[in-house]
């Protein structure tokens, strides 16, 4: 895999030291924990490993990776793993996705209070989907939800939202059998919308009589109980955005969009175009417009970069991936097994290289880029040296290394 021309690692490193000094005291110890991760990621601060090949004696270094979830280079690894646990919970049902919103008056509140509100968008929207679910009117079934968190839009701004990827029917509510939903239709989003604003909005007037809110800034009088329960009285009557999405092709269409969307981050290093005196550019999508109109090219002050990137730094334990119903992680494997026995269905077993099959978990050597023989770790260096090893007929070739 091929390294990008330009990485936020590059303008983190290039740029890093003079926003830290210019914005000192302002940032969190967890944003500046990231910055060093992302900047630190895949070089010799780390460490890593030489490998030499056995046929040709070709070598190369491999430098270790942060792991940080919010490093772009570290999260196509991360996903490999999480999608291999994931694709024996698939069931053969069409699954649809379904996406909740929060208006940006919330978004605003959500800003200095990520632990509580992203907490209230995870439960609150998968109460609301349990809820008309299990309702005999439209499903009458108990579901299973994955449920993941975006905070930003293409733009990098604070916009934050939970994608569910959600199975076409569920357990009946007296266990007997398997409740399939009209083909092409799940459930009616006008009554998601509306039981999601009454929940959500009941819940964080609760946050707010128990003080587990902060406020700062603009948003300081709405520390006053009156002037709080004011800015809400709005978002009562406006329409609340949730969207139910047609169902995927199959399971395999499934992980597919799930690859794309459990580990991402804020930008991925492919969409940078250029750091220089100008800023940093890079491409987005612009979802207001139509078709190819979308595809658009922005430029931002590099400081306005930064800061845009790290307000999506998530509290630290926070997790932002989370399952409910069915596929919660302590009933999973039994309401898997029991939807399969109402599908008529086996359980999936391990091929062939498999990474679900723990045999498959041993990390397997890369092939030689000179002759494809078997390359092998003659040696391991720890953060902040260098290797011992230096070949006498070759240089060593710097490779970035994508495990």
């Amino acid at each position: 895999m091929s390294r990008p021309s330009l990485e936020v690692a590059d303008i983190f490193r290039g740029h890093g030291p003079a926003w830290r000094r210019a914005n000192a005291g302002h940032v969190s110890l967890g944003q500046l924990k990231v910055m060093s991760a992302i900047e630190s990621c895949r070089t010799a601060a780390l460490g890593g490993h030489v490998a030499l090949c056995e046929e040709c004696a070709y070598s190369q270094i491999s430098y270790n990776s942060c792991r940080n979830r919010h490093c772009p280079k570290c999260q196509g690894a991360a996903a490999k793993e999480w999608l291999a646990a994931r694709e024996a919970d698939l069931l053969p049902v069409p699954y649809y996705h379904v996406v909740f919103t929060l208006p940006a008056a919330v978004a605003d509140i959500a800003y200095h209070n990520k632990a509580v509100v992203y907490d209230l968008l995870f439960k609150t929207s998968a109460e609301t989907l349990s809820t008309i679910a299990a309702d005999p009117k439209h499903l009458g079934a108990r579901v299973g939800i994955t449920s993941v968190l975006h905070t930003w839009g293409s733009a990098m701004t604070h916009h934050p939202h939970v994608h569910m990827i959600v199975p076409g029917g569920g357990i009946s509510l007296d266990g007997e059998r398997w409740v399939t939903c009209r083909p092409g239709f799940f459930l009616p989003v006008r009554v998601l919308s509306r039981l999601f604003r009454r929940l959500f909005l009941e819940k964080l007037l609760a946050a707010h009589e128990a003080g587990r809110l902060q406020f700062f800034g603009a948003h300081a009088a709405l520390a006053d109980p009156q002037a709080f329960a004011g800015h809400l009285a709005p978002l009562r009557q406006a329409k609340w955005v949730v969207y139910a999405k047609r169902p995927f092709g199959g399971p395999q269409a499934v992980l597919a969009y799930l690859s794309r969307y459990t580990h991402r981050v804020a930008i991925a290093n492919s969409r940078l175009i250029a750091c220089d005196r100008n800023g940093v550019t890079f491409r987005w999508k612009d979802y207001r417009a139509e078709g190819r109109d979308r595809r658009k090219v922005m430029t931002l002050a590099t400081v306005e970069f930064i800061r845009r990137f790290l307000i999506h730094v998530l509290p630290q334990g926070f997790h932002r991936i989370r399952h409910y119903g069915l596929l919660a992680s302590g009933t999973r494997a039994d309401n898997i097994a029991q939807a399969r026995r109402m599908l008529d269905v086996t359980a999936a077993q391990p091929e062939a290289g498999d990474t679900s099959c723990p045999e498959a978990t041993e990390p397997k050597p890369n092939p030689c880029p000179c002759c494809g023989g078997r390359m092998i770790v003659i040696e391991r260096f720890q953060r902040g040296a260098s290797p011992r090893y230096r070949p006498a007929a070759s240089p060593i070739v710097i490779r970035i290394d994508t495990s």
